[in-house]
């Protein structure tokens, strides 16, 4: 893992991943995209680590899109699908991940934020998909149809006119709003709050939404019970009934 992101493995279990091209507006040049590879995979891979925040050094952009330099430069036609590094299609998370927006989300950092499981976004953020001013194309942007209303989403796409952190919040793309000194800080609240959870519990809880946004409702339900039998037959799930009963706080052992 290069300087273009850093990886800050805190003892609380939380992961903070941090895009650091600020004067490039934190756009995914190879560095970047190499380095958000390498950082989802060392997360992932690390039984310590439990929640995962993305964000992006300054205050001007979160992320600003692909390298449009770059793409010039290698007469880029269509994209292959490992260029840039997506968790939950090209890259394997299984534990929660929530995009702290700092700044612009345009493009690739639209997708970006898109792609991790939750969102806070600074009061100053904005967020567009812009691919149809620079006759680029958004496929990846297919799974938001499930985050935001169908018109909504298609202005948007068609208009490639930036909303504001606020606009994003009540169409639903955003969880929370925070003052722009203050995300970092409300991100890892909401990761903390995740955090109480059994560990399986929150693994099975994250996978069932994501089964429940592919499937119909039988097929979901089927599936939801396969995926959430580890979770019953855990030891957590036998500590968490008695740490009630003994009216004192849960000890999970993700196992």
């Amino acid at each position: 893992m290069t300087d273009a992101v850093l990886f800050d493995a805190r003892p609380d279990g939380i992961a903070v991943i941090t895009i650091n091209r600020p004067d490039a507006r934190n756009v995914l040049g190879r560095e970047v995209r190499e380095g958000l590879f390498a950082a989802w995979e060392r997360f992932e891979a690390d039984g310590g680590l439990r929640v995962a925040i993305l964000t992006a050094a300054g205050d001007k952009a979160f992320c600003a899109g692909g390298d449009l330099k770059e793409m010039a430069e290698l007469k880029l036609t269509v994209p292959p699908r490992g260029m840039f590094p997506v968790p939950g299609d090209n890259v394997e998370v299984t534990k929660p991940t929530i995009a702290a927006v700092n700044g612009v989300a345009f493009a690739g950092g639209w997708l970006l934020a898109q792609s991790c499981d939750l969102c806070v976004a600074s009061t100053a953020a904005r967020f567009a998909i812009t691919e149809v001013k620079v006759g680029r194309g958004s496929p990846w942007a297919a799974p938001l149809i499930h985050m935001i209303p169908q018109r909504i989403m298609m202005e948007i796409v068609l208009t490639g006119k930036p909303i504001t952190a606020q606009r994003a919040y009540e169409i639903g793309l955003v969880n929370r709003l925070a003052e722009p000194e203050r995300l970092l800080d409300e991100a890892l609240v909401l990761a903390a709050e995740i955090i109480e959870g059994a560990p399986l519990s929150v693994m099975a809880g994250k996978e069932t939404v994501m089964l429940a946004t592919e499937m119909g409702r039988t097929a979901a339900l089927r599936a939801a019970r396969h995926v959430w039998e580890r979770a019953y037959r855990s030891a957590d799930a036998q500590e968490g009934p008695r740490a009630f009963a003994e009216k004192r706080k849960p000890e999970w052992r993700g196992e």
